[in-house]
């Protein structure tokens, strides 16, 4: 299996999404991150974080609320949003790195 680092820095962009079991709007992306997952497989990996389980993570990207998104490519962060988007939106916001 491998390690947090090893998938952040692999070539392929590489989604996390810190959510919380508690947290709404996480209920509401996650939908939309499932369609994303199957229309970019093999463009684009989605890894889902609980904050909860995973603080020390979350305390390192300072993830203060959730869902926080921040895409990684070669261990770079490309960009970081939080909130619940449309699947468009969100869409529209990964495309640049795909």
């Amino acid at each position: 299996m491998e390690s947090f680092k090893e998938i952040i820095q692999s070539s392929t962009p590489t989604l996390i999404d810190f959510h919380a079991t508690w947290c709404g709007p996480c209920k509401m992306m996650s939908p939309i991150l499932e369609e994303l997952k199957t229309e970019y497989k093999g463009k684009l990996r989605i890894l889902k974080i609980d904050v909860d389980k995973n603080q020390q993570v979350a305390a390192k990207y300072k993830v203060r609320g959730v869902p926080t998104f921040i895409l990684f490519k070669e261990g770079e962060i490309q960009f970081r949003f939080s909130g619940a988007v449309s699947k468009r939106d969100f869409a529209s916001k990964l495309q640049p790195y795909l």
